[in-house]
């Protein structure tokens, strides 16, 4: 929850010029719902998508406040997060809650970013890889292959979340690997193969190259850093 309008386009104005001969990664920035109109038309005709931060899972009614993957996508958007840790930390969102965002999402045309994670307790007790495949399974229970195709997965250790801690790349590594390892047994080799899993937990400038040295790693779900673009512009061309 960060950014005016004139922040936000003062953002991409020197953003854009960073990452423009970006052509390595996919860039996708998701800003507050009250600035996606003013993001999806500044980044037109670049490679940096938008995406929504949240979404609910009816189409349309009378839920006060919310916003349909049907709306985000008739904004511009091309992406949303579901089931971010502050979501679930804050709102008691629920695995089933997740299921049914990211079935309105895929539904509406975007692409899914289905955050998972243990907190410090749970990392403590040794129950990370039980928390990592019970909201894997939980969020993307009775979809298809072909569905799963188009969701991307985001590691998120919640204790390295605006801490300044972050993971060491060999736990993330693991971690991605065991998620890895779940999605083939839901989804079979193929899939779990083609899945891309970001990590996200205080990356920054300083820990990017470590992190994405780690073959199980596939890019960065970036948090504090992604509010400076230089800084931001840095991890996408580390």
């Amino acid at each position: 929850m960060y950014k005016n309008i004139q922040e936000t386009l003062a953002f991409f104005e020197t953003f854009k010029p960073l990452v423009a001969n970006s052509q390595h990664c996919e860039i996708v920035v998701c800003p507050t719902f009250v600035n996606l109109q003013a993001a999806v038309e500044t980044t037109r005709d670049t490679r940096i998508e938008i995406g929504g931060q949240n979404l609910f899972w009816e189409k349309e009614g009378a839920y006060t406040g919310e916003i349909s993957g049907g709306m985000l996508k008739a904004l511009g958007c091309r992406w949303v997060l579901v089931a971010h840790s502050e979501r679930r930390q804050y709102f008691g969102e629920t695995n089933e809650d997740a299921r049914k965002k990211i079935v309105a999402a895929l539904d509406a045309g975007l692409a899914p970013v289905y955050c998972i994670g243990e907190n410090l307790d749970e990392r403590q007790e040794d129950r990370t890889h039980h928390i990592l495949e019970t909201q894997f399974q939980g969020g993307t229970a009775k979809l298809t292959a072909e569905q799963f195709l188009k969701i991307a997965i985001a590691y998120e250790p919640c204790w390295a979340i605006g801490t300044g801690k972050v993971a060491t790349p060999e736990i993330a590594a693991d971690a991605h690997g065991y998620i890895r390892e779940t999605a083939r047994k839901s989804f079979g080799a193929e899939a779990a193969s083609a899945c891309r899993i970001l990590y996200g937990g205080s990356v920054k400038p300083d820990n990017i190259r470590g992190l994405m040295a780690q073959s199980e790693i596939d890019g960065a779900l970036v948090g504090g850093a992604s509010l400076d673009p230089v800084s931001f512009a840095s991890i996408v061309n580390f």
